[in-house]
């Protein structure tokens, strides 16, 4: 006979105890860990020993960027070939001072010099046949001459001829028809005259319209044999003008291409000083903007002669022509300078500049406690920036204290614990 299994009341009700208090432990341990890492977003402990605190000062705010430009000539010829050809002859060496008109390289080029050869024969050919036919409209013109002189020879003894026939017609020696056929070969020679002079008319203005178009065509092609025999002769590059021959880029043997770049001519005394800005700058830059230049012991006083607004690499370029007269200035030269957005120096809450800028954008900081062991991130307003400083508009006052090195490894907390 089975015996029925009791379970004792202590052990029924131990399961469903144990399985709550592990349910409660995981969900504490759950909510522990979300308390934690809420907290670790919140405060972060950094050693004060990375850091770099800055006071925040009153003072004059000086409007003004501090750049480094590179010195210019500011005016440059360029050295371009017209025809192109080989290079026969290097004849001077760069960084040569040259004269207007003095002769830098030889070229060479079969190809033009068999085009002029054959312009030449063209012209030469279009001019004989000019003079051929100026001498065939004359010689036309004076046999016109002389048939008119014919007529009018033959017209007179006619007449003298029909009045002495009508008198010997009166006295009955001839008869009427031989005086009839004398009347009709002067009239005959009459309409001839006339129709010769007609004909003379006619080739005179014909003559004149072909004269024209010939002496045309000729002046044509001594026009472009006069340009052909320029390119010719461009084939040695001389200097334009008078300068420092800064750039020649020949090698003898090699051949150039028709408008190659050759070099280039500076002229001296007068440069310009080129500053690369970023491109944050582009709207607060003008022309005639005051830009005040170290030079040696002395101060340099320009302005912003051309704004190139194309941004290449987050940057732009601005010139500003030196003053004539400067002295031991030279091509390449890095000076010192001072764009001065204004002239003016306004009282100001001014922060001083630092890494911080790239993480907060300078939108917000970590401004120390009184006592220097916590600091509390806040938001601020930023307004220009010179070499120094930048102008604060809102959030902070003089006499705080706050982080300006990098913000990178604790951006993302609200309170920083500060420790030694």
């Amino acid at each position: 006979m089975d015996k029925k299994i009791t379970t004792p009341t202590r052990r029924r009700y131990l399961k469903p105890v144990i399985a709550t208090t592990v349910a409660l432990l995981i969900g504490f341990g759950a909510y522990s860990m979300s308390q934690s890492a809420q907290q670790q977003g919140q405060s972060q402990t950094v050693n004060m020993a990375g850091l770099t605190v800055s006071e925040v000062v009153s003072g004059g705010f000086k409007d003004a960027l501090s750049v480094r430009g590179q010195v210019i000539p500011k005016t440059t010829i360029f050295l371009d070939t017209v025809s192109g050809g080989r290079v026969e002859a290097r004849l001077l060496e760069q960084g040569t001072y040259v004269e207007q008109g003095q002769p830098l390289v030889q070229l060479s080029n079969t190809n033009l010099q068999l085009d002029v050869m054959s312009r030449e024969a063209q012209v030469t050919e279009q001019l004989n046949f000019l003079r051929n036919t100026q001498m065939t409209m004359t010689t036309n013109a004076l046999n016109l001459k002389r048939d008119l002189l014919d007529i009018e020879l033959e017209i007179s003894h006619l007449k003298r001829k029909l009045t002495q026939s009508e008198a010997l017609l009166s006295k009955g020696l001839i008869s009427q028809e031989e005086v009839d056929e004398v009347r009709e070969n002067l009239q005959y020679n009459r309409d001839i005259h006339a129709l010769t002079i007609e004909r003379q008319k006619q080739e005179t203005s014909i003559r004149k319209v072909q004269l024209a178009q010939l002496e045309d065509s000729a002046k044509m092609l001594q026009e472009n044999l006069q340009f052909a025999r320029k390119n010719l002769e461009s084939l040695q590059i001389i200097a334009p003008v008078s300068g420092y021959l800064s750039e020649l880029d020949v090698q003898v043997g090699e051949s150039k291409q028709a408008g190659a770049r050759l070099g280039q001519i500076d002229i001296p005394g007068e440069f310009k000083l080129a500053v690369s800005l970023d491109e944050f700058y582009l709207n607060q830059v003008s022309l005639g903007m005051a830009i005040e230049i170290a030079h040696g012991d002395q101060m340099l006083h320009a302005q912003v002669s051309k704004i190139d607004s194309r941004v290449t690499n987050a940057q732009f370029q601005i010139e500003a022509a030196l003053p004539s007269g400067t002295q031991d200035i030279k091509r390449g030269q890095g000076l010192d300078a001072q764009l001065m957005f204004s002239n003016d120096q306004n009282q100001a809450t001014l922060l001083p500049r630092g890494a911080f800028f790239s993480t907060s954008g300078g939108h917000w900081v970590f401004v120390l406690n009184e006592n220097g062991t916590q600091a509390q991130r806040r938001n601020v307003q930023l307004g220009k920036k010179n070499q120094h400083y930048y102008q604060v508009i809102s959030g902070l006052a003089p006499g705080e204290h706050v982080i300006t090195s990098h913000y990178g490894n604790f951006d993302k907390a609200h309170v920083l614990n500060l420790s030694n």
